[in-house]
């Protein structure tokens, strides 16, 4: 009997090694996170803040923004980001952060963080979830411009590194799932479940840094300012969380 129970041990464990051989994030996400995003927490974020942004905001013309952060919960907490056009040519726009925040949550080497977003579908909208930390420090889950409709922008700017991801998938007022692990030696990018790059680069053994999710208004440097008949846009977060092994 003991020899039998031995056997079956010894293929179950087979099993296991050979999931986590195909699938070595599986072990990762299999576990509970350590962070879970509750937009309406006034304890794990801030809203209409930003030391990414010069003094904190509310402005940050340099970046080719019109934003003008606005701490007012309809533009953040709810989880779904809005802009709304103001009379100045600015335009009150939602941000939320957990730098500063009471709890300061900071994703760190090896997390793995996972979200679901539905992309806004106006001209100059710029939605991104991404980190900072120390005036720099930064990994862009994602960004992504409607006037590219079907291109994520995934970016690695603490060792180099990026991919401009085409996916007729992705579209302009669609959902998106997006998974991003943050390695020591590369950081790797999956959407809607499959992984679509890993830069080689990583983030080292030591970055740690702050979440921040926002909707940003392009000021037509890069990509097309609003329509004139535009006057709000808004993109969703149906949920985020981090898994850290």
């Amino acid at each position: 009997m003991l020899t039998l129970f031995l056997t079956r041990l010894r293929q179950q464990l087979g099993r296991f090694t050979s999931t986590a051989e195909r699938d070595p994030h599986l072990t990762h996400t299999a576990q509970a996170p350590v962070f879970t995003a509750d937009f309406t927490s006034t304890t794990q974020w801030v809203a209409g803040r930003s030391w990414a942004y010069p003094d904190g905001g509310p402005t940050n013309p340099g970046d080719n923004k019109l934003d003008y952060l606005v701490e007012d919960p309809s533009f953040s907490r709810t989880g779904t980001f809005r802009a709304v056009r103001r009379p100045d040519g600015k335009w009150n726009a939602g941000l939320l952060t957990t730098e500063g925040s009471d709890e300061g949550f900071m994703v760190r080497t090896g997390d793995v963080l996972e979200a679901r977003v539905r992309l806004p579908a106006e001209v100059g909208a710029w939605p991104a979830i991404w980190t900072w930390r120390d005036g720099g420090n930064e990994i862009d889950v994602f960004e992504y411009h409607p006037d590219n409709p079907h291109l994520l922008e995934l970016s690695n700017h603490v060792k180099g590194g990026s991919r401009y991801h085409e996916d007729p998938a992705v579209g302009p007022g669609g959902w998106v799932d997006l998974k991003v692990e943050f390695g020591t030696r590369s950081v790797a990018w999956w959407v809607n479940g499959a992984r679509v790059f890993a830069d080689r680069r990583g983030v080292g053994r030591r970055w740690r840094a702050y979440l921040i999710v926002n909707l940003s208004v392009c000021a037509g440097r890069y990509h097309p300012a609003p329509d004139a008949d535009v006057s709000e846009m808004s993109y969703e977060v149906a949920y985020l969380r981090v898994h850290r092994p």
